[in-house]
């Protein structure tokens, strides 16, 4: 089932999420967390499987690849941002700096490394209750956020980047992975968001948000596609 779906559904039952567009934004996150609280379930504002059942929805309709579920907003975010490129020219993608504008975040111009600010948007953004970690353009400090977990489609990874003793780091979402090396859905991946494999020796931790629906994932295997990111700066 995809985000359009669950706001065509959410208007026929009498909660209307705003525009029918396919974008997780707050209004179709305030239709969920007031469908949910009319109908005695835990209000979280994400469409998970007992939201889904008392929307009508079979089992059947919401079953899908695990990279577009429902449970994980965030990812969705993070897969309608991709191809979103810097400005490489002495201004900013407005989008980028927007995205650190709505989440009060002290950030001047997209030179500077916004992997964090890349996670800090898809979350902030479909998860407004998770708490952040204490500057989210830190990529190292998403390793405090929310519960740990294993490695699986939508967890957020850290990475080490130059030194592992040291304090550089980049931070983005599981695709999958294979033999040699973790598939990340990123920003600030070659100046763009898109997906880069990072080596199994630069990992550092999976987390999840605990205002979402737990983890219940695991591995996704890829074949090996492309070398190693190597520009996240």
């Amino acid at each position: 089932m995809t985000t359009l779906e669950l706001q065509k559904a959410l208007k026929a039952n009498g909660f209307d999420p705003g525009g029918i567009d396919g974008v997780m934004g707050r209004n179709t996150i305030a239709a969920i967390r007031a469908f949910q609280a009319a109908n005695g379930l835990e209000v979280d504002g994400v469409a998970g499987p007992n939201t889904l059942a008392k929307l009508g929805v079979s089992q059947a309709q919401a079953a899908a690849d695990p990279l577009s579920s429902l449970s994980m907003p965030w990812f969705t975010e993070a897969q309608r941002a991709l191809g979103i490129k810097e400005d490489t020219g002495p201004g900013s993608n407005p989008l980028i700096i927007g995205w650190a504008r709505r989440l009060r975040i002290d950030y001047a111009k997209d030179e500077i490394s916004w992997c964090g600010l890349f996670v800090a948007h898809c979350i902030g953004l479909t998860l407004p209750g998770e708490p952040m970690p204490n500057n989210p353009l830190g990529a190292r400090n998403w390793g405090t956020l929310g519960i740990g977990c294993t490695p699986q489609p939508g967890a957020v990874m850290t990475f080490w980047r130059e030194s592992r003793a040291g304090w550089k780091g980049h931070v983005g979402f599981y695709v999958g992975e294979d033999a040699s090396a973790y598939h990340i859905l990123g920003g600030n991946q070659g100046d763009a968001v898109n997906v880069k494999r990072f080596g199994r020796d630069r990992f550092l931790t999976a987390r999840w948000p605990k205002t979402a629906p737990p983890p219940t994932g695991g591995p996704r295997i890829l074949r090996p596609d492309g070398s190693f990111s190597d520009n996240e700066q």
